[in-house]
């Protein structure tokens, strides 16, 4: 791969806010990738995502989060918000109502665009609810849970974003697919506490891959190109935020358009 960065480790392991991936010094064009730890010492922040299409996944905990002139109250967990040219805000609710360190973990995505696209809360409750959002797919060996958060349910230019939950010791992103000409993707291990772990994958021929690597909670794995299965180890579960960005904006903007690997095209479930 490229010498530019490629996976980041335990990136959920200091509070506040910090983007441990950016195109500036990643294989990534568009994706940049934060995370935001709310915790007593931290319980706030305040941000601009400029012209920049962002999308906020809350992992743990309950928040406020608002933009001026409208607020969203108890953001819990799993709950959205994909906004650009926006100022944000975010204040932990246990922390500011009682005093308490009760921590909030936040992943942030986003990517340029040059369209303009309205800010949007996506409740975890009623995404569930659509079958074509949240799906068992896969067989035996690769069967797993997808949710996708940010896809045909919000107006967006480039940015799609959702999460993949595998039964203990199964694979996931099975079959092999890669869509390099149309979007770039990137994942992140998150509720995978220890001693669990996985095994991620990268190649574009398996006699040589580019990446093969251990993968925890907080790992974040960079995909610019190639197929990307992983597989977690018995009795625990893999779990992780995959983000993909639109090469062409909205042009490209399409979940499941793959390519999958000629030997293993039988059956075709989902790709995540």
């Amino acid at each position: 791969m490229d010498q530019k960065l490629t996976i980041s480790h335990h990136t959920n392991g200091c509070s506040g806010r910090h983007a441990p991936v950016t195109p500036a010094h990643s294989t990534n064009r568009h994706l940049a990738y934060g995370r935001i730890i709310l915790a007593y010492e931290n319980p706030r922040v305040s941000f601009e995502t400029g012209e920049r299409e962002t999308g906020l996944i809350v992992l743990s905990g309950a928040t406020r989060s608002r933009r001026p002139g409208t607020a969203f109250r108890d953001v819990a967990v799993r709950r959205t918000v994909c906004a650009a040219g926006s100022k944000i805000e975010m204040e932990a609710s246990g922390i500011a109502d009682a005093g308490v360190d009760a921590n909030v973990d936040i992943a942030e995505f986003s990517c340029e665009v040059e369209g303009t696209y309205p800010v949007q809360f996506v409740p975890y409750a009623e995404l569930a609810k659509d079958s074509t959002l949240k799906f068992l797919t896969g067989a035996p060996g690769n069967q797993r849970q997808v949710s996708i958060v940010l896809g045909k349910n919000v107006h967006a230019g480039r940015l799609l974003l959702g999460f993949t939950i595998s039964e203990p010791g199964n694979w996931t992103s099975w079959p092999p697919h890669e869509h390099a000409l149309t979007l770039e993707e990137m994942y992140v291990c998150f509720d995978m506490p220890e001693p669990a772990f996985g095994i991620q994958m990268v190649y574009n021929e398996t006699q040589y891959p580019e990446l093969v690597t251990v993968v925890r909670d907080g790992d974040a794995v960079l995909i610019p190109s190639g197929y990307q299965p992983n597989t977690s180890v018995p009795g625990h579960r893999i779990s992780f935020l995959w983000a993909l960005a639109a090469h062409r904006e909205i042009e490209d903007r399409q979940y499941g358009v793959v390519n999958v690997w000629p030997e293993f095209a039988a059956g075709l479930p989902s790709p995540r």
